[in-house]
C-alpha cells in the first residue's frame, strides 16, 4: 500500500472515531520516498522555490513523482504552491505553517543521518 493510500484510510479511520497510531500517521502523509527531501530543502533554502531548483537540489527525482509528492505535500497542508500569471510560467514553493512545525524534526533527521554517515564511514575504514 502506498503511503498516501495507508493516509486516505488512515483519515477515515479517524472520520469513524477509531484510535490511529500517531507515528504511522506521520508516516502516512511524509513516507513516500521523496516528501521529506522535498520538505528538508524548503526549510533549509528558508525561501521559495521553483519546480526546477527541487528537481536539481534532490538527485534521482524524476519529474513524474517530484510533481506527484508536490500535490500530495499541497493537498496535505505541509506546502503552499503560487503560481505566477506570467509567461513561461512560474511556480514557487514554500512550507506552509503545517510544514514549518516539521523544521526542527527534519533538522534532527538530517544531524542523525550525518551521524549515521560518519559512524559507517569509520567501520568502512577499518
Amino acid at each position: 500500500m502506498s503511503s498516501s493510500q495507508e493516509h486516505i484510510e488512515m483519515k477515515e479511520m479517524l472520520r469513524r472515531g477509531e484510535a490511529v497510531c500517531p507515528v504511522r500517521y506521520v508516516l502516512s502523509i511524509i513516507g513516500q520516498r521523496w516528501k521529506i527531501p522535498i520538505l528538508w530543502h524548503l526549510a533549509d533554502e528558508k525561501r521559495p522555490l521553483r519546480f526546477s531548483e527541487l528537481r536539481r537540489d534532490i538527485p534521482g527525482v524524476s519529474d513524474v513523482m517530484l510533481s506527484k509528492a508536490l500535490r500530495e505535500l499541497e493537498e496535505d497542508g505541509l506546502i503552499v504552491r503560487k503560481m505566477y500569471p506570467v509567461v513561461p510560467p512560474k511556480t514557487e514553493y514554500t512550507l506552509s505553517d503545517r510544514g514549518e512545525a516539521l523544521t526542527p524534526v527534519l533538522y534532527s533527521i538530517h544531524a542523525w543521518g550525518e551521524e549515521q554517515i560518519k559512524m559507517d564511514c569509520d567501520v568502512m575504514q577499518k
